[in-house]
C-alpha cells in the first residue's frame, strides 16, 4: 500500500482568490499532466447536476462557474502530481498489484462535498483508482486526543462523503489522525463501516511507553525529559493545542502517577506523540542510541504485556466503531 501526499500541490489560497487572479491561475494549471484544457473542465462540470446515490439517499451536486474555478485552482496540480505517480509505480511493479492511497487531509480547510467530487471524478478520469482518500474533514483531528468540533455537523458532512465514495468508487475514507476519536466513532461505523480506513499507527508508540512506565520508571521519566524540551520544535510539523505549561515535572511524580499523567491526559499523550522521531532516533556522545535499545529491551522483556496493551488499544477502536471483534474467514 502506498499513501501519496501531495499536499505540497494543494493551493490553500485557492478559497480566498478573487475571480481575476483565480482565473489566471486556472489557466496555468498544468493541462498537459492533466490530460486536457480548461474548456474540457466547463464542459464536463458546468450546467450539469450530478445526482449520486447511496441506497435510499440520492445527492445532487452542481457547480457554478466560481466554485470549478476555486476546486480545480486548488486540487487540480495535486491530482496531476498523484497521476504522475501512481504511473510512476505501475512501471516500477511491472504490472503486479498495489493498493493506493491519496491524501489531501494536511490542508487548511476541510474538503467540501463538492471539492470530494471533483477529486475523485478527476481522479478517475485519468485512470487513477485509488483504494483510498483522505480528506480534511470538518473538526480538528489533532493527534492522540478526541475529536474536537460539532459531532452533528460532523455528522452532515461525513455522510455526504461517505455517498460519494461509495458513488464514485468505492473507495475508503481513510481517517488520518485517527486515533482516539472516540466521540465520532460510531457515528463512522454506522455510516460508512466497511468504507472506513482508520490510521491508528502513531498511538502504538504511546501503548509501548504505557509498558515503559510500569517496568522502567526511571527510563520513562528520561524519555519524557528529553521529549519536553524537544517539544517546541517538533510540534512545528503537527497541529496540536498541548502547552509545555499544562505538563507536569516527571521528577515530581510518584512511579505509579507517571502513566496517567503523561498516556491518559491529552497534554502528555501529544507531548510524547509528537517528539517520538527524536526519541527514536536520539544518540549520545558516542554514537549510541540513547533510548531505543532501552525501549525495546523493555519491551521484549515484557512481550506478552506488550501484546496485551497494543490489542487493547485496537479492540477499544474497532467496538467504538461497532465492528465485529473477529471477521470470520472467506
Amino acid at each position: 500500500m502506498y499513501t501519496i501526499d501531495p499536499s505540497d500541490y494543494v493551493d490553500n489560497g485557492a478559497g480566498e482568490y478573487d475571480l481575476s487572479v483565480l482565473k489566471d491561475k486556472f489557466a496555468k494549471l498544468p493541462w498537459r499532466d492533466l490530460e486536457c484544457d480548461g474548456d474540457d473542465y466547463y464542459r464536463g462540470y458546468l450546467r450539469k447536476v450530478f445526482r449520486l446515490s447511496d441506497g435510499d439517499r440520492v445527492l445532487e451536486l452542481e457547480f457554478t462557474e466560481e466554485e470549478l474555478l476555486r476546486a480545480a485552482v486548488k486540487y487540480s496540480a495535486a491530482i496531476a502530481h498523484t497521476a504522475r505517480l501512481k504511473r510512476r509505480l505501475e512501471r516500477l511493479f511491472g504490472g503486479g498489484e498495489f493498493d493506493l492511497e491519496m491524501s489531501v487531509d494536511e490542508t487548511d480547510v476541510p474538503t467540501s462535498p463538492l471539492e470530494h467530487f471533483f477529486i475523485a471524478s478527476e481522479l478517475k478520469r485519468l485512470g487513477v483508482r485509488v483504494q483510498g482518500l483522505a480528506l480534511r474533514f470538518v473538526g480538528e483531528f489533532e493527534k492522540a486526543v478526541d475529536y474536537i468540533g460539532d459531532l452533528e455537523e460532523f455528522e452532515r458532512n461525513f455522510r455526504d462523503h461517505v455517498t460519494i465514495a461509495r458513488s464514485c468508487g468505492p473507495y475508503k475514507l481513510s481517517i488520518h489522525s485517527g486515533s482516539d476519536k472516540f466521540s465520532i466513532y460510531p457515528i463512522m461505523g454506522r455510516l460508512a463501516r466497511e468504507l472506513i480506513h482508520l490510521k491508528t499507527a502513531g498511538t502504538s508508540y504511546l501503548e509501548a511507553l504505557r509498558v515503559v512506565a510500569r517496568h522502567d520508571p526511571s527510563l520513562f521519566r528520561e524519555i519524557v525529559g528529553y521529549s519536553i524540551g524537544r517539544f517546541e520544535r517538533d510540534r512545528e510539523t503537527y497541529h496540536v493545542s498541548a502547552e509545555l505549561s499544562s505538563i507536569p515535572d516527571p521528577e515530581g511524580l510518584a512511579d505509579g502517577d507517571l502513566e496517567r499523567a503523561f498516556l491518559d491526559e491529552d497534554d502528555g499523550r501529544q507531548l510524547l506523540h509528537v517528539t517520538y522521531g527524536s526519541v527514536l532516533t536520539a544518540k549520545g556522545d558516542g554514537g549510541g542510541w540513547l533510548f531505543r535499545e532501552r525501549i525495546k529491551e523493555v519491551l521484549i522483556d515484557n512481550e506478552e504485556e506488550y501484546y496485551k496493551v497494543l490489542a487493547a488499544h485496537f479492540e477499544r477502536h474497532i467496538k467504538a466503531l461497532g465492528m465485529p471483534e473477529r471477521v470470520p474467514p472467506p
